[in-house]
């Protein structure tokens, strides 16, 4: 579904991604993990066209984005969940759900897995953004990303900052979503374990490098619990 390769971005002088190369396959996790400030969200700044990338290319579904604007990604099935969720705080949850439909020209209902998954969002239809607590917010802005039906779903450190019981929810909702089949799911977390319960695939970023990589259920025996620790 997504394929990236040798793909290097830089910052002025600093050489932030260094020929990141990897595969997300569809109806799989694909977990990656890494320190603060390895280049994590920076990589998936590029994988949107939010930064530009340097040199490589990015293939999704067969297509080479790497040179378009992120509408025209957003617009091929990517949806993106970004870090600290960015919903729209003075706009009511329905009002936030329905700018979802926007990559694909606003027409049609709102998808009903959306609140099959998070049925507390129907509940707080003409609530505004602003006023819901943060895990609330979280599921808010995973459900604006649906909306769209994406094929490929980012998400950016889903669990910060979020309540244990909608963490929970939340890992629900990911593996459902796998399971279906249609879409494959990049996952950046510094969670550990949330991120071991989910990931069918994994990786590790240090110093803007994939330095490890694996099946999920390997990550206990190849220690990267380690790689994380600070």
């Amino acid at each position: 579904m997504l394929a990236v390769e040798n793909l290097n971005q830089y910052y002025g002088g600093s050489h932030i991604l260094r020929d990141v190369a990897f595969e997300a396959p569809a109806g799989k996790v694909t977990a990656l993990l890494g320190r603060n400030g390895v280049g994590k969200t920076t990589l998936l700044k590029t994988l949107m066209g939010l930064v530009p990338s340097a040199s490589g290319v990015i293939r999704f579904g067969g297509h080479d984005l790497t040179r378009e604007p992120a509408h025209v990604r957003a617009r091929a099935g990517i949806g993106y969940v970004p870090q600290g969720r960015e919903i729209f705080p003075r706009l009511t949850v329905e009002e936030n759900l329905l700018m979802g439909l926007a990559a694909r020209g606003g027409r049609g209902p709102l998808p009903g897995r959306i609140f099959d998954m998070f049925p507390v969002l129907k509940q707080m239809l003409r609530r505004r953004g602003g006023d819901l607590s943060g895990g609330q917010q979280q599921q808010l802005a995973i459900g604006r990303a649906l909306a769209m039906g994406p094929s490929l779903l980012i998400l950016d450190e889903p669990t910060e900052g979020i309540q244990p019981s909608i963490i929970k929810d939340i890992e629900r909702a990911i593996r459902a979503l796998a399971e279906t089949g249609e879409m494959a799911i990049l996952l950046v977390e510094q969670y550990y374990d949330f991120a071991r319960s989910l990931a069918d695939q994994y990786l590790v970023m240090e110093r803007g490098e994939i330095v490890m990589r694996g099946q999920g259920r390997d990550l206990e025996r190849d220690n990267v619990r380690a790689r994380l620790a600070v």
